[in-house]
């Protein structure tokens, strides 16, 4: 069993200094890593993002993460990206990583994620050179996360970390117009093309915690907003549940 912590929706800006770390005090006794689903940045500027990286340096546990939305507003997220490396937290991209836990693997495949809806009512690339854009870079996206997972197939335990949404149901409560602008079926379908024990995201502040893909992997909406934690702590492997 390999006890990941996971939380979405930092959103550290230039105040936060000697806000962020205090929250995750003794989490190396509670967890073996810890994963944050994106937003990590109110305006993804780099100042933002060194901020994050100080406060998240050495903070006793592997740590991995995506960037969100919020994390590529300024135009700066390859150098919010590169001070989260230089405090040797690993960010995904459509890549995968390891962390190993008493001889057992934890594999994470991470990206960001994109919009466009789901099944029944999601947009396609037809018409207009900006749509076809949309949806192409959702392709994209969901692509660079199935060759990601196939490179953990062989982990003891597999995560993969987003920023969006794979499903519907961990998006209930926000308002139905703004679906297409949170998440995309085809994530979900990547991820059911290939498996995993387990999906985190964020991006919902209004969501709901628990769903599942259509083939049946949990999804686990880890949005700050909607765990009213600093983080959760869920255990994976071994054919095992979740458990907070």
């Amino acid at each position: 069993m390999i006890r990941v912590a996971a939380v979405g929706d930092l959103h550290a800006g230039p105040d936060s200094a000697g806000s962020i770390r205090p929250r995750f005090e003794g989490i190396a006794e509670r967890a073996d890593a810890l994963l944050l689903a994106g937003d990590l940045t109110r305006r993804g500027t780099a100042e933002e993002g060194r901020i994050l990286a100080d406060e998240m340096r050495d903070i006793g546990v592997p740590t991995v993460v995506v960037l969100g939305n919020h994390d590529h507003h300024s135009d700066e997220q390859d150098r919010v990206r590169g001070h989260l490396e230089d405090a040797g937290i690993a960010v995904l991209e459509g890549e995968s990583t390891f962390v190993e836990v008493d001889g057992a693997r934890l594999g994470i495949a991470g990206t960001k994620g994109f919009g466009g809806g789901f099944a029944g009512a999601s947009a396609s690339p037809f018409g207009e050179a900006e749509m076809k854009a949309f949806i192409g870079h959702t392709e994209m996206v969901a692509e660079s996360l199935e060759a990601a997972l196939r490179k953990i197939e062989a982990a003891d335990a597999r995560v993969a970390l987003l920023h969006y949404a794979p499903i519907e149901a961990t998006l209930s409560g926000e308002r139905l117009e703004i679906y297409p602008f949170l998440g995309s079926y085809l994530l979900a379908e990547a991820i059911d093309g290939v498996g995993a024990d387990v999906v985190f995201h964020g991006h919902a502040h209004r969501g709901t915690e628990k769903g599942a893909t259509p083939g049946g992997i949990h999804v686990r909406n880890v949005a700050e907003h909607v765990i009213g934690h600093a983080y959760n702590v869920y255990v994976v492997g071994n054919g095992l549940d979740l458990e907070r």
